[in-house]
């Protein structure tokens, strides 16, 4: 992780950025007195450059800090996060510090608002999912003078650690299985694609891997609503009547794709013989279907364990030795959907 923490912003520093003086800077962000727009716009701006953050605990804490870690995730209907914070959990409860549950929706803008609030409340360190944020989301994990864990993604730069895996690397790895067990008319389907960067990295690995051996993606369908049995059946039924002759599906999450296998054994198509199935993440809830699918765990305990192991060993003055990006490694797991090669 990298040792060079950056100290908080003050007041002072937006009055230089803004060229205004320090009491015309509070109440701006406090919204208090009277001040002219072209002021507040030109205070604002500066602040939001600069990724100042107010704090809302000065002068009542000698250490200016309290005992909670800022926990940003994008959903808590994905059945993926509850096992990370599961995993921090464990590790916080041995300690004094809390971990305290902000989400964005996959929303950049939210995430932004979310960080804003969780920062101003001086948190000894922050959790966040994902390397993509806005330039103030990004500003404000760099000024905030505290150990900043992205989790979930190391396909990119931590602003300070990272702890996941490699997304491009599991869709490669996805499409050399499918390729070695002989398919060769592939159609995939996925959800929240333009707002799910993990989602995008691992169809860009996949289908790279496929176009080197020569393969093309013959079908493709997104959507952006959540990860549903239903809506797996739905878009699987959709495509395999556009396109009859695909010999395997691969879903960007187990949910669309259990839905997906349940729909095919429905209609009595031979599984993995006439047509093979993956999906990805390793939910256990599915292992009660009639077929255990194909899928790539994606270490999100771990994940969560590992995240908060960092941000307990900063608080108690013992540095990360991992260095500031921890790379798990997922496992391929063939079930009943994909032919070993």
């Amino acid at each position: 992780m990298n040792s060079k923490i950056k100290r908080p912003l003050t007041l002072r520093d937006v009055s230089e950025a803004s060229g205004v003086s320090e009491m015309t800077v509070s109440r701006v962000l406090r919204n208090k007195g009277d001040v002219s727009e072209v002021t507040r716009k030109k205070v604002q701006e500066a602040a939001k450059r600069l990724g100042y953050v107010p704090n809302k605990i000065a002068g009542a804490l000698a250490s200016q800090r309290v005992n909670l870690v800022a926990v940003i995730i994008p959903s808590l209907g994905n059945m993926v996060f509850p096992e990370v914070l599961a995993g921090i959990s464990q590790v916080l409860e041995n300690t004094e510090l809390q971990p305290v549950v902000g989400v964005t929706d996959y929303l950049p803008e939210k995430e932004e608002k979310v960080l804003f609030e969780m920062l101003s409340w001086r948190p000894s360190g922050v959790i966040i999912a994902g390397l993509e944020h806005s330039e103030a989301a990004r500003a404000m994990l760099e000024r905030a003078g505290i150990p900043v864990v992205e989790i979930m993604d190391t396909d990119g730069e931590p602003v300070d650690a990272c702890v996941g895996i490699s997304h491009r690397r599991a869709g490669r790895k996805m499409a050399e299985a499918i390729i070695a067990a002989g398919y060769k008319k592939i159609g995939f389907m996925g959800t929240k694609m333009p707002l799910d960067h993990r989602a995008r990295k691992r169809f860009e690995g996949f289908t790279r891997t496929l176009a080197k051996a020569g393969v093309e993606i013959a079908d493709q369908e997104f959507y952006s609503g959540g990860s549903a049995l239903a809506k797996g059946r739905e878009m699987t039924a959709k495509m395999i009547t556009r396109s009859p002759d695909l010999d395997f599906l691969y879903y960007s999450n187990d949910m669309i794709g259990a839905g997906g296998l349940l729909y095919l054994l429905e209609k009595g198509f031979d599984i993995p013989g006439q047509i093979g199935l993956a999906g990805f993440n390793g939910v256990e809830l599915l292992d009660g279907l009639p077929r255990q699918l194909a899928t790539m765990d994606a270490c999100r305990r771990e994940i969560g364990i590992k995240a908060a192991q960092i941000i307990a060993g900063h608080n108690a003055g013992e540095p990360a030795v991992d260095g500031p990006v921890i790379a798990l490694s997922p496992k391929l797991t063939y079930g009943d959907t994909l032919r070993r090669s």
